[in-house]
């Protein structure tokens, strides 16, 4: 993967190449990010946000690629700028990775090498020998996971007893059912609905070139029977009644199936969200709009292009390449932009800042209804979703972030009442182990990640350090009338029993123990808690512990597969890495130690002539081991925001 821009050369000196000594001046320290804070106020958008790109591993224009095929509606020019970038992105070895410097993995690899024969290169051709060399070497395309399985049921390119059993009825279940939707993630419910329908009408895609990969299998896909592999007793339970559920389904009467059928259309149109789609995820959007066609909706019904635009919409286009981001991510670029700009302005709101916060304000989700208030009927609304618009899943992290943007304005009492409402709404999704999950409260059944669809081991939405450490720095820099002291007491105690063993804390939403320990350490700084406590002190030691010898920190998304924080760091630094390590020392009270010092200065050294900062290497797991996420918008506000708070908390105090 690689930025779709092309990226000037680093420059060894900083603003204006001028080459900075060890003993950096406050001047070269102001220069910096003056440039930085204009680089990104060119990014903001006349109506008052910032929406950077954010870009996944080539599983998603190859999904891409691989709809258009599906449902005949080819675009040529598209395909042929997707199939570039995929080509761009594989490795010497044959295959492709889940994000920049990863290994091969093969359900990617094998998306990958379909998309690209659909899009019409030649399967003898070099780099397709060694990606289908690659994937065989592996056991072939039987070894996928479970996604790819589907996409490749959908094809007829294996049949439909490889994919886990998914019946609509299961939106019948009860409630107190072991399964039922409401115990899983809304990823997860968002993109099994329309599924359900797809794998009740079992239907083939049109595929109008006819292209087929029999030769990425080592045994016959009709006769294979190793399309489920137990990973634990409890999922080996789970595949025998998934293959007793698959003889029972014929005996399923036929009304019951209209029912259940009619259900899932009901659910899944309800949450289609305009031209944003559906949960606004891009795997979402495409199995709704692949179900709407089931369900009679024709090619020119408003809502079949309704759903096809807010597909076309995530396409990042450019003269020669092209790919398709998994969502838009405006709300939180914009409050973490806004955050950096107090920052730099010394704690001032500017004008433009003034201005996205209202845009901000404009979009709380106030008293429309959502999956969340199954579970707390009489909450009132007062999250913030992640996209432009995802009504029914806002999430506790924008919440949180996108409130203490507003508490730190110049003038907060102006947003006075949506802080006030986010807090309330925060405190209300609360898990009962004190910790604050993304999208919904005590979502723990781990069981449900023994079942086959659940090979990603994502089906659920538990609570994290990193969301947690988001609420509690709101709820710290607050008032102490506003919130409930009990339920901040609890959220900390959850914190310290997440800590790990070497001092960090593992981040969910970013890459991967220097994201997590900075959301801690942030949030601790924010209640004034005392960083002379032991278990504070061995999370700075920590983050002092892997600081690279160039100055900076970097951490490789390996870390997510063995949990090792003290290894796997990444081959190089990163600017964004770099900044949250800063800004964690920063917070706990380290503001004039070597450390930081050294932070700032790899900072400095590696600022583009733009005023910005650019690395290829991945920010953020979608879900850990399966996909991964680069926010573009990451090297933008987060250095800016490291060297403007040491230049407020050491500089500008020596001055």
């Amino acid at each position: 993967m690689r930025s779709m821009e092309q990226q000037p050369e680093l420059i060894s000196g900083g603003v204006g190449g001028v080459a900075y000594p060890w003993d950096l001046g406050s001047q070269a320290i102001e220069e910096a990010i003056l440039a930085a804070r204009a680089a990104l106020l060119a990014h903001l958008h006349p109506d008052g946000y910032w929406c950077f790109e954010l870009e996944a591993d080539c599983t998603i224009p190859a999904e891409y690629i691989m709809m258009m095929h599906y449902t005949g509606e080819l675009e040529a020019a598209l395909e042929l700028k997707l199939a570039r970038y995929i080509r761009e992105c594989q490795l010497q070895e044959g295959g492709w990775p889940l994000y920049y410097g990863g290994a091969m993995d093969i359900s990617c690899s094998v998306k990958a090498y379909f998309a690209l024969k659909l899009a019409g290169d030649d399967p003898e051709a070099a780099h397709m020998r060694r990606a289908r060399k690659a994937v065989l070497e592996r056991g072939g395309a039987v070894n996928a996971n479970v996604f790819t399985h589907i996409a490749l049921a959908l094809f007829g390119e294996i049949p439909w007893r490889g994919v886990p059993f998914m019946p609509p009825e299961i939106l019948l279940l009860p409630r107190w059912f072991p399964f039922h939707l409401s115990k899983v993630s809304y990823w997860s419910r968002t993109v099994m609905v329309p599924l359900f329908i797809l794998a009740a009408h079992k239907p083939r895609a049109r595929n109008p070139r006819a292209i087929h990969i029999s030769e990425l299998f080592v045994t016959d896909p009709q006769l294979e029977t190793g399309y489920f592999k137990a990973r634990s007793r409890l999922n080996r339970l789970f595949i025998t009644l998934d293959a007793l559920g698959r003889r029972i389904e014929p005996f399923i009467p036929r009304a019951v199936r209209a029912k259940a059928l009619r259900r899932a259309a009901e659910w899944f149109i309800t949450r289609l969200n305009g031209e944003h789609g559906l949960g606004a995820i891009f795997p979402a959007m495409v199995n709704s709009y692949e179900a709407l066609e089931l369900l009679g909706y024709a090619a020119d019904h408003p809502l079949r292009q309704q759903v096809r635009k807010g597909l076309r919409d995530l396409v990042v286009e450019q003269a020669d390449r092209a790919y398709c981001q998994p969502c838009l991510s405006p709300i939180w670029d914009t409050a973490l932009a806004c955050l950096a700009l107090q920052e730099a302005d010394r704690g001032s709101s500017s004008a433009q800042v003034r201005h996205a916060l209202d845009w901000l304000q404009a979009r709380q989700l106030l008293d429309t209804p959502g999956d969340w208030s199954e579970q707390h009927p009489s909450l009132p609304g007062g999250g913030w979703p992640f996209q432009f618009r995802n009504d029914h899943y806002p999430d506790l992290d924008d919440t949180a972030i996108v409130a203490w943007a507003m508490q730190r304005a110049s003038d907060p009492e102006r947003y006075g009442a949506a802080i006030r409402r986010a807090t309330v709404w925060l405190l209300g999704m609360q898990s009962a182990n004190g910790g604050f999950a993304a999208f919904d409260s005590d979502n723990t059944r781990y069981y449900l990640n023994e079942i086959p669809f659940a090979d990603h081991g994502a089906l659920l939405d538990p609570p994290t350090s990193d969301v947690t450490a988001r609420v509690v720095a709101l709820l710290g820099s607050l008032d102490g009338e506003v919130h409930d002291r009990s339920a901040l007491n609890r959220a900390v105690a959850f914190l310290h029993r997440e800590q790990e063993a070497e001092g960090c804390w593992y981040g969910r939403w970013g890459t991967n123990y220097i994201y997590g320990t900075w959301s801690v350490l942030t949030a601790l700084e924010q209640l004034g808690y005392d960083f002379n406590a032991p278990w504070v002190r061995k999370a700075v030691i920590w983050l002092k512990s892997v600081q690279r010898d160039d100055g900076g920190w970097g951490e490789s998304n390996d870390t997510y597969l063995d949990h090792r924080p003290q290894d796997r760091q990444a081959d190089e630094s990163t600017p964004f890495q770099t900044a949250w390590a800063v800004l964690a020392l920063i917070a706990a009270g380290e503001c004039r130690s070597p450390e930081v010092w050294r932070g700032v200065e790899y900072l400095l050294r590696h600022q583009r002539p733009d005023g910005l900062w650019y690395c290829p290497w991945f920010t953020a797991p979608g879900f850990p081991r399966v996909f991964y996420l680069k926010y573009h918008g990451y090297d933008a506000y987060f250095p800016l925001m490291a060297l403007a708070r040491y230049r407020n908390c050491v500089l500008d105090n020596d001055a």
